[in-house]
C-alpha cells in the first residue's frame, strides 16, 4: 500500500479529514476553539475507535455535545 492514500490527520491522530470536518464544523455552530476541542475528543475519540464502536456522524455529534455539555 502507498502512503498517497494517508492523509496526515489520521497518520498522527488516527482521525480521518472527514471526521476532522465534522467536528470543526460543530465548532463553529457552538463558537468553541477547534482547536483546543479536537486535542479534548480525541481522547475519547481514540478510545472509541480501540473498542470498535461506531463512529459515524452522528456518533461524533453526540460526543461532540457531550463534550460541551462539561464545558458550559
Amino acid at each position: 500500500m502507498s502512503n498517497k492514500g494517508l492523509d496526515s490527520l489520521f497518520i498522527h491522530y488516527g482521525i480521518r479529514k472527514d471526521d476532522m470536518a465534522t467536528i470543526e464544523q460543530i465548532c463553529e455552530k457552538h463558537e468553541i476553539d477547534p482547536d483546543w476541542l479536537k486535542e479534548y475528543l480525541l481522547k475519547s475519540y481514540h478510545e472509541k475507535k480501540i473498542k470498535n464502536e461506531d463512529l459515524d456522524e452522528k456518533a461524533l455529534k453526540k460526543m461532540m455535545e457531550k463534550a460541551l455539555q462539561k464545558i458550559k
